[in-house]
């Protein structure tokens, strides 16, 4: 059940990024749980892999490297979604921080 409540959390976080950042936009509810979903799969499943495959970069930028990961995460998930789409890598960035800031402090809501 509280997985339930995690995606719907991260799906009204996801609303709240589209609604403060002009260069994110979200179709509607139902297209902003999907984004959730894929988003909470591709952090799951394709991140790590990313991570590790870009690790010596990571290290070299002490760490900075993994902005850009959540960027092009969040940005890929933005070009595959019909509902959910990103302007651009920098948009992707911004967004990918706020909607970070915003999923965990909601998260905590519940916690």
């Amino acid at each position: 059940m509280e997985i339930l409540l995690i995606w719907i959390l991260n799906a009204v976080a996801l609303l709240i990024v589209a609604y403060i950042l002009p260069g994110i936009t979200v179709a509607s509810f139902w297209s902003a749980l999907i984004a959730a979903l894929v988003l909470g799969l591709l952090n799951t499943l394709v991140k790590p892999v990313l991570i590790l495959l870009t690790l010596p970069v990571t290290i070299v930028t002490l760490g900075l490297f993994l902005l850009v990961i959540n960027a092009l995460v969040f940005w890929f998930a933005g070009s595959v979604l019909k509902g959910f789409h990103v302007n651009g890598f920098w948009w992707a960035l911004l967004g990918a921080l706020v909607y970070s800031i915003i999923a965990g402090l909601l998260s905590r809501v519940i916690a």
